[in-house]
């Protein structure tokens, strides 16, 4: 039976949406590290209108990034459809590799927004907080349900009292797997 068309948030204002949001729970991946925490996305508005994206985890205490970009799917359209491109090293040439990111949910506060994909194998919940309220936590649920999801899959990411500031900690460099992760591969 065919999926019906998933919904998406219409008339996304970017420039609310910026910023730190932390992830309390996605489908995993299995190129992601079973032990990473305190896993984020930082999001910046260009002058040009793209978003810059830096994805953030620790594991064992290292810190595990990647960068990339996020454009409008379609510049015309007012569906909160984006595209998001990694460069990835260690690849040489750098190769760019692109993923959809939908948001089919976010609070009229922008607090916390449901993120999914067209294939439905990656969803992500985001909250500008790093604990979300377990009755909206499982509002959006439901609506991950609703739009043909298996949220048996959902897994809860550990987030800190006291999330990292920054750059500070040992590096790893491995990255990979947030970009096989975005990709759905």
């Amino acid at each position: 039976m065919a999926k019906k068309e998933m919904e998406v948030v219409k008339g996304l204002d970017l420039q609310r949406y910026m910023g730190r949001w932390y992830e309390i729970a996605s489908f995993p991946s299995r190129f992601q590290p079973k032990s990473g925490v305190d896993t984020r996305a930082t999001y910046t508005l260009r002058d040009d209108g793209t978003v810059h994206v830096l994805n953030e985890t620790w594991t064992d205490g290292k810190r595990s990034s990647i960068e990339g970009t996020a454009t409008k799917a379609d510049p015309n359209s007012d569906e909160a459809k984006l595209k998001v491109k990694f460069y990835v090293p260690p690849f040489l040439p750098i190769i760019p590799v692109v993923g959809d990111y939908w948001v089919l949910y976010i609070d009229d506060d922008y607090q916390y927004a449901l993120i999914g994909q067209p294939s439905r194998k990656y969803l992500w919940i985001l909250c500008r907080q790093t604990h979300l309220d377990d009755e909206i936590y499982n509002q959006l649920v439901e609506k991950a349900k609703a739009e043909g999801y298996d949220v048996s899959k959902l897994n809860k990411t550990l987030q800190s009292d006291t999330p990292p500031e920054g750059d500070e900690g040992p590096k790893d460099t491995k990255g990979i797997w947030w970009l096989k992760s975005i990709l759905g591969k």
